[in-house]
């Protein structure tokens, strides 16, 4: 199982290449982590959130926060030890061996593909809500949402998730001006809610707090994970930072605090404006996020819950009396969001291309189109298996089916440190993650909790996925292994490439 190690001499080859200037101080690296977290996740999942846990959803915040903490800094000692393309596939592969590198890049397919689904999905809420908002228009809900939502198809989730693949293909890419603009307009818009929500807060709503109990503020803490997806672009910084012993963690921990206390108060103005309280079956019974049953007893009240709503911050600012600030906010989401749907999906087809190259996926994978000089193949493939997904399936179910693939690469992340740490002790480290003996345990232990508080049906699809990523493996992988057959290529272009593409705006 564990025979085929990828020699972890010839993956460093490739970094050594090309040194990168060292120019990243600890402030710099906290406002990357808060750009490149705060966004999609707050803007999408909190109405799920506040299903799953009512106002308890707070604690979420908090508990989510802190396993990405731990989890950022066992990340950050292997993203600056192995500075390659490939992410934690790549460091599984040079570490535990070729099996444990297949379930993981298998896993990261959960990560990006189904979280480009996740985030499309999101985007079409608030897209037909400003669409309803600005023109008065009445789109037939069985167009704008899947079967589990009521609907039959979501076209508009569909779309996005078509035209953003049609661009990868091209190869457009966005600059960084861009993305600051956008970074920029988010954080603007999200302060504009706490500034209008928190002066005409009532305590009452928060009462009760834990409607659904401990269990249900575990379960909404495991979907809100996805909102913190992005804190490793810090993590894969560590070559570029000044001093990354005392600076790597600041940054790490800083922007993952100011992140959270800022998701907190944008969770307070939700809950104690227009309330959160989880909607209820006929016999009392919590309605699942995502489910026919929760969509009809949200029809029968017109949808007119925040906990019923695919928009919920814009929806909020209307309820309270700002239609117009509503109205910003539902268009900054819907300017903010394909950037992301992007960076995922170029994610995920440099996980497939880097697989590929290894012997594990089919040569074409990696084929280049003569005119784009982009990986055009695996670009269509990942592009359909996203828009089928965006199609069919609610936001709550996709950034769930993310979280447990990006849970389980974290996890193998944090066990490699370890290993690493006993197998090879004096190999340069140019982070080392403190106190490793507690946070990597930590680390662990706090991934496998929020994978096991998913639903039910999230971990029974992860282990059916992994059971025929298994198949794929034996039937085809093992016999095609570049490694198995003892050929071993160190590729210079990846010295430019980040351990994981850095997704800016989620």
């Amino acid at each position: 199982m564990f025979g085929r190690v990828k020699p972890l001499d010839a993956i460093l080859a490739t970094a050594e290449k090309k040194s990168l200037h060292r120019s990243l101080g600890a402030f710099q690296l906290t406002m990357l982590g808060v750009g490149a977290v705060i966004g999609t996740g707050i803007f999408v999942l909190t109405a799920e959130a506040a299903q799953k846990a009512g106002p308890g959803m707070m604690v979420s915040f908090i508990i989510a926060g802190f396993v990405c903490a731990v989890a950022a800094l066992c990340y950050a000692e292997m993203a600056a030890m192995v500075p390659v393309s490939g992410s934690a596939y790549t460091y599984s592969y040079a570490v535990m061996g070729e099996l444990v590198a297949w379930m993981v890049g298998w896993a990261l397919i959960l990560e990006y593909a189904i979280a480009a689904g996740a985030v499309s999905v999101g985007w079409s809420g608030y897209m037909v809500g400003w669409l309803n908002t600005s023109f008065h228009l009445d789109i037939p809900l069985t167009l704008v949402r899947g079967p589990f939502d009521g609907g039959v198809i979501n076209l508009p989730a569909m779309g996005i998730a078509g035209l953003i693949t049609w661009l990868l293909v091209l190869g457009t890419k966005e600059s960084a001006t861009v993305n600051a603009v956008l970074v920029a307009i988010k954080i603007a818009a999200l302060s504009l809610f706490v500034a209008l929500t928190l002066p005409v807060i009532k305590s009452g709503e928060f009462v009760p707090f834990a409607p659904t109990g401990f269990t249900g503020i575990s379960a909404a803490a495991a979907s809100i994970f996805f909102a913190y997806v992005g804190f490793d672009a810090v993590s894969t910084a560590a070559e570029e930072t000044k001093n990354p012993q005392r600076n790597m963690p600041i940054g790490l921990i800083g922007s993952l605090a100011i992140c959270t206390i800022f998701y907190m108060l944008v969770a307070a103005g939700v809950i104690g404006t227009v309330g959160a309280q989880p909607m209820a079956g006929p016999n009392g019974e919590v309605l699942s996020p995502g489910t026919p049953a929760l969509s009809a007893a949200c029809a029968a009240i017109q949808d007119n819950a925040v906990v019923c709503s695919k928009e919920a911050l814009a929806w909020t600012l209307r309820t309270v009396g700002y239609p117009f600030v509503g109205w910003l906010v539902g268009a900054a989401a819907i300017l903010a969001l394909p950037s992301v749907i992007l960076m995922m999906m170029f994610g995920q087809t440099r996980i497939f291309f880097v697989m590929s190259r290894d012997g594990l996926l089919p040569e074409f994978f990696s084929k280049i189109h003569p005119r784009f000089r982009t990986p055009h193949v695996i670009t269509i493939l990942t592009g359909i298996f996203v828009s089928v997904f965006a199609a069919f399936f609610p936001v709550g179910l996709l950034a769930d089916v993310s979280n447990s693939g990006t849970l389980f690469a974290f996890a193998a992340v944090s066990i490699a440190v370890i290993v690493l740490r006993r197998t090879e002790p004096n190999r340069h480290r140019p982070f080392r993650t403190p106190a490793v003996s507690v946070v990597a345990p930590i680390s662990i232990a706090g991934c496998v909790y929020l994978f096991f508080s998913l639903s039910a049906a999230t971990i029974t699809l992860f282990f059916g996925w992994a059971a025929a990523g298994l198949v794929v493996y034996y039937t085809y992988s093992r016999s095609r292994s570049h490694v198995g057959r003892g050929t071993v290529e160190v590729h210079e272009e990846d010295s430019d490439v980040p351990p994981q593409p850095v997704p800016p705006l989620v």
